[in-house]
């Protein structure tokens, strides 16, 4: 894999000139990014700078946070609440993804995108009422451990971390994840799989597979 420098600024814009000028793969109306990445990666920051440039070239985008959509509590601590593999497995609520964010934006589809529907730190539904999306209008959804539920995504981006860098870079109380992610990397292969890979071990000085910008 070849990366090339590039700043997060340049990186921004050229994801968001990507963006704009995606084809559907189903050919509805709503293109659909996937922003991967660990926390300590940050993808909800790229997610988000992301939006706000598509804004500024005249397209609607809303950033959906994978976290809106994780379980109660009783199901993601069930077998404790520092258990990888339920972490890696179960915490997402796939299902609820599908339904409420993804079958929305196909075609025919109303275009009408629940950007939240469980508060992890409440612990209790959100009751937030539906975006909808204009036609042409870009979801994001960033998040850890996104790629491999074939998510309809017209484009994906995976902001990677070495083993080492994601060592240094999580925060004490969330070391116990670091089986999941290591998991992730050898079922999923993220940096393989991804249309897009930026790799951020130094925050500063990001890297990118994408091209010539």
């Amino acid at each position: 894999m070849r990366l090339k420098a590039i700043t997060w600024e340049r990186l921004t814009e050229a994801l968001a000139e990507r963006v704009a000028a995606l084809e559907t793969r189903d050919g509805g109306p709503w293109p659909r990014v996937l922003v991967d990445g660990a926390p300590a990666a940050r993808p909800g920051e790229l997610a988000e700078v992301l939006r706000d440039a598509l804004r500024l070239r005249g397209r609607e985008a809303l950033s959906v946070a994978a976290e809106g959509f994780w379980r109660a509590a009783s199901l993601r601590y069930e077998h404790g609440r520092h258990d990888a593999d339920a972490y890696y497995e179960r915490w997402l609520d796939v299902g609820a993804l599908w339904r409420e964010v993804f079958g929305p934006l196909e075609p025919g589809g109303t275009g009408r995108v629940l950007p939240d529907l469980w508060d992890p730190a409440r612990d209790r539904a959100t009751r937030s009422a539906p975006v909808e999306l204009p036609a042409g209008g870009v979801l994001i959804l960033h998040g850890p451990l996104l790629l491999g539920h074939w998510f309809p995504a017209d484009l994906s981006v995976h902001v990677s971390l070495s083993p080492a860098a994601l060592a240094r870079r999580i925060d004490a109380d969330e070391r116990w994840t670091l089986a999941a992610f290591a998991r992730y990397e050898v079922e999923v292969r993220p940096a393989e799989n991804a249309d897009v890979v930026v790799r951020a071990d130094d925050p500063r000085r990001p890297a990118w597979t994408g091209g010539g910008a």
